[in-house]
């Protein structure tokens, strides 16, 4: 799943809420930027989770 949010294309504007919405531009880069060192399966998920809570 988190692996398919890589793909996504983030919103224009941050809404800001708690949690912050799967398409919000801070947690796609988060995603995006553990992607790319290398962070892989459930440990992508973990990111993903950390990004959403803060």
């Amino acid at each position: 799943m988190a692996r398919k949010l890589t793909e996504l294309t983030p919103k224009k504007k941050c809404c800001r809420s708690k949690p912050r919405c799967k398409q919000c531009p801070v947690v796609l880069q988060k995603v995006r930027r553990a992607e790319h060192d290398g962070i892989r399966g459930k440990e992508l998920q973990k990111v993903l989770k950390r990004a959403r809570k803060a």
